[in-house]
């Protein structure tokens, strides 16, 4: 081989050897550049998560929507907000206010056992009764089967006061009303079945549909305020109060929980 050849010959090899390593560079900067860009991905992907996942824990649930939406307040209310809520003859010269929670296990004892005295009371118009719904076992629990239920009250006080006591009195009977950590009031389905037990209310559209929309959730918080803002000094459901003194068993600074212990307290404050 001649030198101008051998010479030829390295020359082309050193090329060859250059381009191979242009080539490796090239290849190693794609794929630093593919390594970047799916890591830029990657952090984006999990930033997009965070930011969705931070996004809906602040995203107001229903009930804190509800605060906001239009108040429609029930047929048969009164007052500012229609919570207001009075039941009996207006002949009936004093009046009962009756603090009650739906979900509260003791308010479901006292309006099984004591509950057809006041209904009677009032019929004969002893006393008129002032209804107050509280729903402080939804925090306390906590839940939302107390507003919802409370809601569902302001859709039969839409039908007539004597719908809202018969239904009432479904939602606190023993084969109807929930254990207190059983939250089964939050759903509709189980409120319109207890409904169907109260004539006025089975045959109601209205009725129906209010439930199923939440018509009165607005009203049921407005109402749950005027527990928590009363001025009787009542904490605890069941409470009754009459002219700003609330009724005990005797010997004790609890409500009353018997028919006789009732009848007592209430005659003392019919008297007083």
């Amino acid at each position: 081989m001649s030198k101008r050849n051998s010479q030829a010959a390295k020359s082309a090899a050193r090329e060859r050897i250059r381009a191979q390593q242009e080539a490796e560079r090239k290849r190693e900067k794609r794929k630093r550049a593919t390594i970047v860009g799916v890591s830029i991905v990657a952090v984006l992907a999990i930033a997009g998560g965070v930011g969705y996942a931070v996004m809906q824990s602040n995203k107001p649930g229903h009930w804190e929507a509800a605060a906001d939406e239009k108040l429609v307040k029930p047929a048969n209310s009164t007052g500012k907000n229609g919570t207001t809520v009075v039941i009996g003859k207006d002949s009936a010269k004093k009046t009962l206010k009756v603090y009650e929670d739906p979900r509260c296990p003791i308010c479901a004892s006292f309006e099984q056992t004591v509950g057809p005295t006041v209904e009677k009371d009032v019929e004969d118009g002893k006393y008129k009764i002032q209804f107050i719904g509280a729903t402080f076992l939804d925090r306390n629990i906590p839940g939302e089967g107390s507003r919802n239920a409370l809601s569902a009250l302001g859709a039969a006080l839409n039908v007539s006061d004597e719908a809202f006591l018969q239904y009432k009195k479904v939602l606190y009977s023993a084969d109807v009303h929930p254990s207190e950590q059983d939250d089964k009031f939050k759903d509709d389905a189980v409120l319109l079945k207890a409904a169907d037990k109260v004539p006025d209310l089975k045959k109601s559209a209205a009725f129906k549909k209010d439930v199923k929309n939440g018509t009165f959730d607005r009203w049921a918080i407005e109402m749950s305020k005027t527990f928590d803002d009363n001025k009787d000094g009542v904490e605890g459901t069941p409470s009754f109060v009459m002219d700003g003194k609330q009724l005990t068993a005797p010997g004790s600074k609890n409500a009353p929980s018997t028919v006789e212990d009732y009848k007592t307290a209430i005659d003392k404050a019919l008297k007083g």
